[in-house]
């Protein structure tokens, strides 16, 4: 054994102990909020990731669409066609509030996406709940941030995750949450004028 290879097997060997007391320490188990946000690309798609693996260990799960309107994508798409019986899938949206341009018809929608999420949420036999793009309807004000705040607060079951995810979360939102993680912007293929593609935005 060289003595550069020796050298980092001694060192991984430290890392290793100092790492397994660490793991020791952590031992309780709770379900958690967890927010997707920035301007980054990638929100949704990380949401879905978990999504994918509660379905693959066969744990019931539920998500709720907030703006996205109809439009077939590819994690909606396979939802719908084989894992009904383990995913609860609601698109509540009609498209981004640009679109539609009509408040009060999106705050409706908000509303009810609201009411589908708080009874998914409810029902504890819901491993993990998934609010796509919610932090939009918050952002305008289609639904109260306080009102999100303190049902997680008070109703939340103690093992469900639920996942909020879109740009602008409010402060309340990423005070409450255990897990917030900020996508940055660092070079988007937009900018250059290539639109969304197939198989990487949907």
């Amino acid at each position: 054994m060289s003595e550069d290879t020796e050298r980092h097997a001694m060192k991984m060997a430290k890392k290793k102990v100092a790492r397994d007391k660490i793991m020791a320490t952590k031992t309780e188990k709770k379900g958690l909020v967890i927010v997707h946000t920035g301007k980054g690309k990638g929100k949704s798609s990380a949401a879905f990731g978990m999504i994918f693996r509660c379905i693959a260990h066969d744990m019931k799960c539920g998500v709720v669409q907030f703006i996205k309107g109809g439009m077939s994508t590819g994690e909606r798409d396979l939802i719908l066609s084989k894992f009904t019986d383990t995913c609860s899938f609601h698109t509540m949206g009609e498209g981004f509030t640009w679109e539609t341009q009509d408040k009060t018809r999106d705050t409706e929608m908000a509303q009810a996406a609201w009411e589908k999420a708080k009874e998914l949420i409810r029902d504890e036999s819901n491993h993990m709940v998934l609010l796509d793009e919610i932090n939009i309807a918050l952002r305008y004000d289609y639904i109260d941030v306080n009102e999100v705040v303190e049902f997680l607060s008070t109703e939340k079951p103690e093992m469900t995750h639920v996942v909020l995810t879109g740009r602008n979360a409010k402060e309340e939102l990423i005070e409450l949450a255990d897990l917030v993680t900020e996508m940055e912007l660092i070079k988007h293929p937009f900018r250059s004028g290539i639109k969304a593609q197939i198989g990487v935005e949907y």
